[in-house]
């Protein structure tokens, strides 16, 4: 049985974990069923991403009459859009491929592996051995418990990267992140979106005025069935049929389309490596159990990603790396800080976040925060924007930054600002200390912190 320094599982941000591995010199094995690279350059981030900037585009040229401009889309060329997402999403994988099978110091096992004794697992028949193991194994789409969704052909966020044509129409069952975006993509596109939310919000983890006003825009293309819960699906005269029930009023509803989405939550993948044989615990839900320095409950075994089920972004899984690397080779160990993490929402009207809502700002501080809207700005007014917005939150005696979001274009570029200063000291002098290009979106920054109000 061959035996390793450092296992790495999944190449994704596990990648950060074999790169610092093979630069000490250490005997290193990466294990990995492919595609290569994760979620997401694969199936997540990227391709949606490349899909997501013709629906944009699309959308400006819906909403080009606010700036003067009559026009119209002739056609949309879906296959081509298809093309163009997966033949850059091949170029990614076939490079880092080649990169990883060219590399001597690596070991690449390609294929589903599990654990079948302590430190031990098993892969394409073999086994090999770690002195220490890296779990970054991700997840992937939950299926809902709808009855007879296992006889029906549903689409997920991975298998709708295949699509060929667009569909007619479309029931999301979902409200996050991954529904909502694709939920723009498809209108855009053209299909008739249809979303199925259990909760009464969509994105409900943003602050709430933010997930209302998408609920708004959204509303505008598409509709929106909120406190909805899907129970049983059926296909009748070539489309199916979601019967529903509203979790308020327990009325019973059908939404119809002819295709099925299903964007409801993420299911992790350490059943796949069965961990348990290894001595590693999970929670109810699957996800591997860590302690604050990233440690299993089994010594000399670590998990970051997806897998642990904090924050499932791929910046955050990389920077989790970063800090599982230092602390599985010195000492002292380091915490990781969840606060100052940011993430965006690729809808339109963009979402980005970071840090503290007001509301769980309020629970353990005393603070201000302040609210600007585009349209404060000259280049907001330029923009036609009469309705995004940006807020802040501040902890009041101190002036540090406590929290940011915004809603509206460019938002994932103008909150990086706010994320450096807060990654560098969190006070709101870091964010004042240089100049401003006029006119530019970003003075939306400084006017958010100038309207700063003591909130009770």
């Amino acid at each position: 049985m061959e035996e390793y320094d450092v296992i790495v599982i999944g190449s994704g941000a596990g990648m950060n974990i074999v790169e610092n591995a093979i630069g000490h010199n250490l005997k290193t094995a990466l294990v990995d069923k492919g595609p290569l690279g994760g979620t997401c350059p694969n199936l997540g981030c990227i391709p949606s991403k490349l899909l997501i900037a013709s629906a944009d585009v699309v959308m400006n040229i819906r909403n080009s009459e606010k700036f003067g401009i009559k026009s119209k889309i002739e056609k949309i060329d879906f296959p081509e859009i298809m093309k163009y997402m997966k033949d850059y999403v091949d170029h990614i994988r076939e490079n880092m491929r080649k990169g990883i099978l060219e590399d001597k110091r690596i070991d690449f096992y390609e294929g589903e592996c599990y654990f079948v004794d302590d430190y031990t697992i098993k892969v394409n028949n073999k086994k090999i051995k770690g002195k220490k193991i890296f779990i970054a194994c991700g997840a992937r789409p939950l299926i809902p418990p709808i009855k007879n969704i296992e006889n029906i052909d549903y689409l997920t966020n991975e298998s709708l990267l295949d699509l060929k044509e667009i569909p007619k129409s479309m029931v999301i069952i979902g409200g996050g992140y991954i529904a909502s975006e694709y939920a723009h993509f498809f209108d855009a596109m053209g299909t008739e979106v249809k979303i199925v939310e259990m909760g009464n919000k969509l994105v409900a983890s943003e602050e709430p005025e933010i997930s209302e006003l998408l609920k708004e825009e959204f509303e505008k293309r598409m509709k929106i069935h909120l406190n909805t819960k899907a129970i049983e699906v059926v296909k009748k005269n070539g489309e199916y049929c979601v019967k529903c029930i509203d979790t308020k009023t327990k009325k019973e509803k059908i939404v119809k389309g002819e295709k099925i989405l299903l964007a409801s939550g993420r299911k992790p993948n350490s059943d796949i490596l069965k961990v348990e044989n290894t001595g590693v615990e999970t929670d109810n839900n699957g996800f591997i159990k860590i302690n604050e320095y990233f440690e299993t409950t089994k010594q000399n075994i670590w998990a970051f990603g997806d897998v642990i089920g904090k924050q499932m972004f791929t910046h955050v899984s990389r920077a989790e790396a970063d800090l599982v690397w230092h602390n599985s080779m010195h000492k002292p160990k380091q915490k990781f800080d969840y606060s100052s993490s940011p993430h965006a929402v690729f809808t339109y009207p963009e979402i980005a976040a970071v840090g503290l809502k007001e509301q769980e700002a309020k629970n353990n501080h005393k603070i201000l925060v302040g609210k600007a809207f585009y349209k404060d700005v000259s280049k907001g007014a330029a923009l036609r924007e009469k309705i995004t917005f940006a807020k802040a939150i501040v902890e009041r005696d101190t002036y540090k930054i406590l929290g940011f979001h915004i809603i509206g274009p460019y938002a994932s570029v103008l909150i990086q600002e706010v994320i450096n200063a807060m990654a560098y000291d969190g006070k709101l002098n870091s964010l004042a200390a240089g100049m401003r290009i006029h006119p530019a979106m970003t003075e939306l920054i400084a006017d958010v912190f100038n309207n700063l109000n003591t909130v009770d």
